[in-house]
């Protein structure tokens, strides 16, 4: 190969040559990987082509098409189609969302459960512990699920619209469980799964270190758009689809029933694995006339259906319900064996208690009257911001302009009291010059202490 100078030459990233070695694509990758761990790339720079930084190195143009294949394969960057590869929005830092190091904070950022009616839970459980077979709840039996629990998932599904055998349903532990089952039973490294542009940070993270690659989809106040959709699956190779159609988290869209069959002719095209969470069914169901159907129902074939009952019922009691197709279940069976061994029999008891007794049902009732009025105080605060999306979701996705940078503000936020998160954490592909805040109504221990903060927020943005 010829010696080109590139000294002068402007380019987003110049690796050092002389820190590469055999084998070189390895090198090069890591050398990206450090680079933008340290922040010397920043998230949406767009990387040399591939032809230049090969020409720059003096290498082969495929030995750079593979390293940056192993970035992206980790998440660190992503290509798009005829405008480059890119660095990542949150290649650098975890997004994942927890309660860690939260201290002399209103929360308004980590979406709970309005932790009121645990009273009710804490009592049902003291039923369970009384009853004569507790000590069948505490062996190994049974990792999937007792089948009269089982029964009462169902039972608890059916209003969602959930038709399905014990056969195809299994209990695991939470939601994120389920999410992580999923994703290890029925796709590999370097598999892309399509989600919307905004989708939950704990599945983008997982994603990341299961070196699966997001592609994200463009929406609009119905949902993920079909036919964008449509266009990615042919100008990649897409395996599987995520989707949050009763409430995404965090923009609160619900997916119309006409875009849902839209977007499952889009599936069934191109023979997608769709993982469907629909963590907020219980919000939706037989209120919102819209509401028909899970897309489970659409493609039962080729779905996995997740509900869990973090928010519905109890946080603190980890059970969700999994409900398959036929060509899954072998996989997904073991996956639980491999990573849970079982699911709690006593938790999934109890919420098998609070289900049959009807005590669940009085849960969700509480629930929805104080998420109704934790939303109308929203709207005192912030009465100019017109509310799209399930008008009784948990959180509000509030747009806040183009000139505030995400990791500022949130560390501003919190030295005056309030945690929120800022959109960035969200995002599964580019970003975007919209910036938006998700503000958590669910999380405060009192109504009151919500108004404390949206008032102390609302004073910091003027």
């Amino acid at each position: 190969m010829p010696v080109n100078s590139f000294d002068n030459y402007p380019m987003s990233w110049k690796p050092e040559k002389k820190a590469l070695k055999r084998p070189f694509y390895k090198s090069i990758a890591a050398l990206l990987e450090q680079d933008i761990i340290n922040g010397f790339v920043a998230p949406g720079t767009k990387l040399p082509p591939q032809r230049e930084l090969a020409d720059f190195l003096d290498l082969n143009f495929t030995t750079i098409t593979r390293a940056y294949k192993v970035c992206e394969v980790k998440g660190l960057i992503y290509a798009v189609t005829g405008k480059g590869t890119f660095v990542a929005p949150n290649a650098a830092r975890s997004i994942t969302i927890s309660t860690h190091k939260i201290r002399d904070c209103i929360d308004l950022g980590f979406v709970a459960s309005f932790e009121q009616s645990n009273e009710i839970v804490a009592q049902v459980m003291q039923s369970v512990v009384s009853k004569d077979y507790l000590k069948e709840l505490l062996n190994y039996n049974n990792p999937t699920g007792i089948p009269h629990q089982k029964a009462a998932g169902l039972n608890w599904m059916q209003p969602f619209g959930i038709q399905a055998d014990q056969e195809h349903i299994s209990i695991v532990s939470g939601a994120l469980n389920a999410l992580a089952i999923t994703l290890t039973a029925l796709f590999e490294p370097g598999n892309r799964i399509a989600t919307d542009l905004y989708t939950y940070s704990n599945f983008i993270d997982l994603a990341k270190m299961l070196h699966i690659q997001l592609v994200p989809i463009p929406g609009d106040e119905c949902g993920m758009l079909p036919d964008e959709l449509d266009k990615q699956c042919m100008q990649l190779n897409i395996q599987g689809i995520f989707l949050m159609p009763s409430c995404n988290n965090p923009t609160t869209i619900m997916m119309s029933d006409v875009r849902k069959r839209e977007v499952a002719i889009v599936i069934r095209k191109h023979r997608l694995i769709l993982i469907e969470d629909d963590i907020h069914a219980f919000l939706t169901a037989g209120i919102i006339c819209d509401y028909q159907q899970p897309m489970f129902n659409l493609i039962p074939e080729q779905s996995i259906y997740i509900c869990g009952t973090s928010k519905s019922i109890c946080s603190g009691i980890r059970v969700a319900y999994m409900v398959y197709g036929d060509a899954f279940r072998e996989k997904i069976l073991q996956a639980i064996f491999n990573i849970n061994v079982k699911t709690s029999s006593l938790d999934a008891e109890i919420i098998t208690e609070l289900i049959l007794s009807g005590k669940a049902h009085e849960i969700v009732s509480q629930k929805q009257q104080l998420a109704q009025s934790a939303n109308d105080i929203y709207s005192e605060y912030f009465p100019q911001r017109e509310l799209i999306g399930h008008p009784l979701s948990f959180y509000r996705w509030l747009s806040i302009g183009e000139h505030y940078n995400g990791i500022f503000l949130e560390t501003n936020l919190k030295k005056h009291g309030i945690r929120v998160f800022h959109s960035d954490r969200f995002l599964s592909g580019s970003t975007t010059p919209n910036k938006y805040l998700r503000i958590a109504l669910s999380s405060t221990n009192s109504l009151e202490e919500l108004k404390i903060g949206l008032e102390r927020f609302k004073n910091y943005l003027g």
